[in-house]
Order: C-alpha cells, then sequence, then structure tokens
C-alpha cells in the first residue's frame, strides 16, 4: 500500500480540496493546495526511482520504472496546467474547487492506467479518468462547451464498450486477464490454434480501436476538433498532452507485456499501427492546413503526432528483440510533446484571454503586443514540426532512426513527408504573428503563473532538443520492461 503513495496523495488533495472550498474564499489557496498535491505526488515518486518493488492488489498494478516515468510526467503535466490557467479559472465563477479536483482526479486515473497489469484495473482506471475528463469538458457550460462534452461522452462511451468487448474476447479466449498471464496462455499455443480461432484476433483489434480513440488515431479521432474547440482552452491542453500519454503509456503495457510474444503475432498488430499512423499522418496534417481556430488547428496537428508515435509501435511490432530505440524513442516523444505541446497552449491561453478570439486572424501583429508570448509559440511551433534545436526534433530522430534500423525505411519516408506538410499550417501561424496588422496596440498581458509555466515549458522544449541525454537515460531505463 505504500507504494501507492503517489496515488493516495492526489485522492486526499482532491478531496481536500473541494472541503476547503467550502469555506475559503480566497480561491488561489485552492491552486496552491492542488500545486502543493502534485509536487509531493511527483516527489515521492521521483524518490522510488532506481528501487525494485513488488507488484500490488494481486499483481494487478506494477510498480516499475515504465509506471514512475509516466507518474512523473502525468503529474508535471497537472502541475503546468493547473499553473497555466491562473487567468482562466474566473470563467469557472464559483466552481473552482471541482475544477482543481477533477484535474487531481484524472491525472489519478491516468497514474493508474500506466500502473495497470491487468485488464480489470485497466478498465477502472481508464473510466476514472475518461469521467473526470467529459466534466471538465463541459466546464464552461456555453453551448459550445456542453455540445463538445456531450460529443465526448457519447462517443467515448462507444469506444469504453468496443474496448470492453474485445477484453471480453481476450478472457473468453485465455481465461486470464493478467497481462503477464495472457501472455503465457498464448505462447503455451500453436500458431495454428491461434489462426483457426478468430475470437484473440478480433479482441486484440478491439483493443486498438479502443485505444485509437484515447490517442485520437485516425479513424477514431472524430471527436478531437470539436472538443479541443469547446472545451475551456486550459482542459484542450490537458487533453491534447495528458490523455494522449496514457493512451500511449496503456498501449505500450497491455501490446507489450500481453501480446509481444510470439513474433508472429506482434507483427499483425504492428501492421495494423504501421497502417493507423501512415493514415493519421496524412489526415492529421491535411485536415489542419485550412484551419482558422488555433485550437482545431492543434487538434488535428494532435493527431498527425499520434501518427509519428505510432511509427515505433509499428517498430516494436516488426522487430520486438531488436527495438529498444523504439520503445526509449516513444517515452521520449512523449515527455517532449507534453512540453511543447503544453508551451504552445499556455501561449494561446494567455493571448485568446486578452483578446477574446481563437481565431488565427486575431493572432495578427501579436509580435508587437505581447513580443515574449509571440516567441515562446513560435518556438513550440518550430518544435511540432521536428526542427532543431528544439525538443521536436531530438523526438523525431529517435522514433525515425530506430524504424529505418528495423526495415521501416517507407514509413519513415511517409513520416518525413507529412513533417514538411505540417511545416505549411505551423508557419502559417508564425506568419501571421510576426507580419500582420494588429487590430489594437493594446498590450497583452499575463499574470506570474502562466509566464512561469510557459517558462518552464520553453526551458525543457529547449534543453531537450539540445541535452536530450537525461530523459533519454530514463526513458531507455522505463522502456528496458519490455525487453525481449
Amino acid at each position: 500500500m505504500a507504494l501507492l503513495i503517489p496515488e493516495i496523495t492526489l485522492a486526499v488533495f482532491a478531496v481536500l480540496v473541494i472541503l476547503l472550498d467550502l469555506g475559503v474564499r480566497q480561491k488561489t489557496v485552492l491552486r496552491s493546495v492542488a500545486l502543493a498535491g502534485l509536487v509531493i505526488a511527483g516527489g515521492v515518486t521521483a524518490a522510488m526511482w532506481g528501487g525494485s518493488y513488488p507488484a500490488q492488489f494481486s499483481n494487478m498494478l506494477a510498480v516499475d520504472h515504465f509506471a514512475l516515468f509516466f507518474k512523473l510526467l502525468f503529474a508535471g503535466i497537472a502541475f503546468l496546467v493547473i499553473l497555466a490557467s491562473a487567468d482562466y479559472v474566473d470563467k469557472f465563477a464559483r466552481f473552482q474547487g471541482e475544477y482543481y479536483a477533477l484535474i487531481l482526479l484524472s491525472t489519478l486515473g491516468m497514474m493508474l492506467m500506466a500502473a495497470t497489469a491487468d485488464l480489470i484495473s485497466l478498465y477502472i482506471a481508464l473510466e476514472l479518468t475518461s469521467i473526470s475528463l467529459y466534466v471538465l469538458v463541459g466546464f464552461l457550460k456555453d453551448r459550445k462547451s456542453t455540445e463538445a462534452s456531450l460529443k465526448y461522452l457519447l462517443l467515448g462511451a462507444i469506444a469504453s464498450a468496443v474496448l470492453l468487448y474485445g477484453m471480453a474476447l481476450i478472457f473468453g479466449y485465455t481465461g486470464q486477464t493478467q497481462l503477464g498471464a495472457i501472455a503465457r496462455a498464448i505462447q503455451s499455443m500453436p500458431p495454428s490454434a491461434v489462426m483457426d480461432s478468430p475470437a484473440l484476433l478480433m479482441g486484440i483489434v478491439m483493443l486498438i480501436a479502443g485505444f485509437g480513440f484515447k490517442i485520437a488515431a485516425v479513424p477514431f479521432q472524430m471527436w478531437v476538433p470539436d472538443v479541443y474547440e469547446g472545451a475551456p482552452t486550459p482542459v484542450t491542453a490537458y487533453l491534447s498532452v495528458g490523455s494522449k500519454a496514457a493512451g500511449f503509456a496503456i498501449i505500450l503495457r497491455v501490446f507489450f507485456s500481453a501480446f509481444g510474444m510470439p513474433d508472429w503475432l506482434s507483427a499483425n498488430w504492428g501492421a495494423i499501427f504501421a497502417v493507423l499512423a501512415v493514415i493519421s499522418m496524412i489526415v492529421g496534417n491535411v485536415a489542419a492546413i485550412p484551419q482558422a481556430n488555433i485550437k482545431r488547428l492543434l487538434g488535428y496537428s494532435s493527431i498527425a503526432q499520434a501518427g509519428y508515435l505510432m511509427v515505433g509501435l509499428a517498430t516494436f511490432g516488426f522487430a520486438p528483440a531488436s527495438s529498444v530505440l523504439g520503445q526509449s524513442g516513444i517515452l521520449f516523444f512523449l515527455a517532449s510533446y507534453a512540453l511543447t505541446n503544453l508551451g504552445a497552449f499556455i501561449a494561446v491561453i494567455a493571448i485568446s484571454n486578452k483578446i477574446g478570439s481563437d481565431e488565427i486572424a486575431d493572432f495578427a501583429g501579436m509580435f508587437k503586443r505581447a513580443p515574449v508570448l509571440a516567441l515562446a509559440l513560435t518556438f513550440c511551433l518550430v518544435s511540432l514540426i521536428g526542427m532543431p534545436p528544439a525538443a521536436g526534433f531530438m523526438a523525431k530522430f529517435y522514433i525515425f532512426s530506430a524504424a529505418a534500423q528495423n526495415g521501416l525505411l517507407w514509413l519513415v519516408v511517409i513520416a518525413a513527408i507529412n513533417s514538411v506538410i505540417s511545416a505549411y499550417y505551423y508557419l502559417r501561424v508564425v506568419k501571421v504573428m510576426w507580419s500582420g496588422e494588429a487590430a489594437s496596440g493594446e498590450k497583452v498581458p499575463s499574470s506570474g503563473a502562466p509566464r512561469l509555466a510557459l517558462f518552464i515549458c520553453c526551458l525543457g522544449v529547449l534543453l531537450l532538443g539540445v541535452i536530450p541525454g537525461l530523459v533519454m537515460r530514463l526513458a531507455e531505463v522505463a522502456g528496458r520492461l519490455f525487453a525481449f
């Protein structure tokens, strides 16, 4: 039980925030309490790094370096989102306590998702995260926000049902719910027995469909544009990185632990992820080109980014014994993408909160009105393209190198072409900010907390691009869990 102190801490502080909200008039206290909970949870997680710990709750939850890596990532993401929300939460009127509590609870769910070693605990953690996010998306309570929340809820419920049915098929075929036991059951059967009964393969396909919704992979991305546009901008930022990182964490855990061997099985799901990677990159980038709203543009961009990440998944599927770089590359990509996309959204929050618009055209002349914000947003967009010296360059370099080394050069070529396509719509935003004529000469201020969050993100993006070694070493230790 002591090994779950990070999760217990978040649960306790979520309740504490709600209780304090009943009697505290100064709502900034709630933000401080929520941040304190995340710092404690992150600190305890960091202190556990380097140790070896037994699984918890009858082997349902793993406490390994893979889980610890993602727990640190989720705590950091939530910390930055809460900092970035400082100027925005006034729109939530008297519901600020609920806002912070839901972020803590969804972060708790994400941590459990990364640690799950059993299909039952997986589903419980997934629903804890999803329900919190459904409510957060509708927090503005206007027409757009309510519509986005309802759409996210309905499509999410369908995805959860598909996922649950896939789990039922896998349990029916193997008689197991623990991931390690599923792997042993599959490896004990001859390939002909598996191929003659489609239940296992159908179950795997349904898992991919359910998880594909969580990571916004095509063709399961229908919810992304409207939800990203209608949700409060800090929640959109949280969704774009937290939900995606949690989705990939659970995919890595399930597919690498339960379906990583035998080779013929991993090659099958590797081929599926390769196809999903291609169509996600193409659809995401092409659909982003005509977008006039910055949140919708970043929404389609996140679909393309999921495609780049799935290149790493495909690499492991085709070469499970020799793709250590692909595994650690995915973790490094998620860390760099979290800092990059959060930095972009924090700049967007500061700008749109002042000008009252998310339209790209209204960002015209922003370099003159808010030079620091414009420069920060430019740097983050450059990182999303994958240009040096930003973190995005190293993230793509690691994943593309792993794919090329394992015979997927064709997939790398497609990914590189899509990266060039993405430069068009990212640089279009940069051009508007730096060369457009501002409708007003009024400066765009921001408070200390969002500025601190933006500084942390931009500094992290720069450091990961220039000296990626430390985070990459941590990713290698975490990814070593799946070495065969």
